[in-house]
């Protein structure tokens, strides 16, 4: 099937005459208040595909699929496709421009609502390779990409096209001026890394900024415990509530101004090799680990 289809003399939803073709039957036109933009240059679908690694036993989970162009490609290569689109409008295109996969559903649900374990048992996927490979809009990428973070959904990636600044604070190391709560929130959990940065003319219609195809990859079982979550989260945010304090004043703003807090905090600080005059983004994701430790005994 899928041979047959690469044979077949059609142009892809991704090449921009088809796209323009496809915007023009169905008078389409890009919700501003979804945060659509289209991805029409082909290079840069094939990258995202090649840097999820999908075999041709895998599944793939896609959100957003928009047209189909992404889809399409994505079809080519794995077993099966997944596809959330919440967007009704988009169903019916979608059922036209990827009718001549068998491989592929379109699920019109928003990503967040679903339950993603549910999901996978209803689908006998249990066992399966999974990845979430998606174009996402910007305005809702960092609460979808953390729900499927913090989630026990069992996928093995997410490659993701995202705005390049949250690309940027995701793979951020300490020191970095982009390094802050979300670049830990990712990073304690996963392998995160930019694949390649996508200009705006990659796009119809053209988004205002760059964006980046960032790729997470699972980090094994025993790189993530964290004794108290909950805790840990605590402490991360208020360690970035306000960027241009000192790790020190923000603590101090959480725990309470009291001399008793200020000298158990230069007590964990010195434990942890922590700097007194120290800002949050100078310490490591490993240090804030060993605070929590710290904080905890106190």
């Amino acid at each position: 099937m899928k041979e047959e289809l690469m044979t077949q003399n059609r142009l892809s939803i991704a090449d921009p005459i088809r796209t323009n073709d496809i915007m023009r039957k169905y008078k389409l036109r890009a919700k501003k208040s979804l945060g659509q933009n289209f991805l029409t240059n082909e290079k840069v679908l094939d990258d995202i595909v090649d840097a999820s690694g999908l075999k041709s036993d895998e599944i793939a989970i896609e959100i957003g699929p928009g047209i189909g162009a992404l889809t399409e490609k994505l079809a080519q290569v794995a077993e099966h496709v997944y596809a959330f689109e919440i967007d009704e409008s988009l169903i019916p295109i979608l059922a036209d421009t990827l009718q001549y996969y068998d491989n592929i559903d379109v699920i019109n649900q928003d990503i967040l609502k679903v339950d993603l374990d549910k999901f996978v048992v209803e689908h006998d996927l249990q066992g399966k390779t999974i990845k979430v490979v998606a174009n996402l809009p910007y305005y809702i990428t960092t609460p979808i990409m953390l729900n499927l973070i913090e989630s026990d959904y069992p996928f093995q990636s997410l490659v993701l096209m995202m705005q390049k600044e949250v690309a940027e604070r995701i793979t951020a190391q300490p020191g970095h001026r982009e390094y802050g709560s979300l670049t830990i929130a990712v990073q304690t959990q996963m392998k995160a890394r930019i694949d390649r940065i996508v200009g705006s003319k990659s796009f119809i219609p053209r988004p205002k900024v760059d964006s980046a195809v960032a790729v997470l990859e699972r980090l094994p079982k025993e790189e993530i415990q964290i004794e108290d979550p909950a805790f840990f989260n605590k402490l991360v945010r208020s360690s970035f509530m306000q960027k241009r304090k000192s790790l020190m004043n923000n603590l101090l703003n959480w725990l309470g101004r009291t001399d008793e807090n200020r000298e158990i905090i230069k007590n964990v600080f010195e434990k942890c090799g922590i700097a007194e005059n120290a800002r949050g983004e100078q310490v490591s994701i490993e240090q804030f680990k060993q605070m929590a430790v710290e904080f905890n005994k106190k």
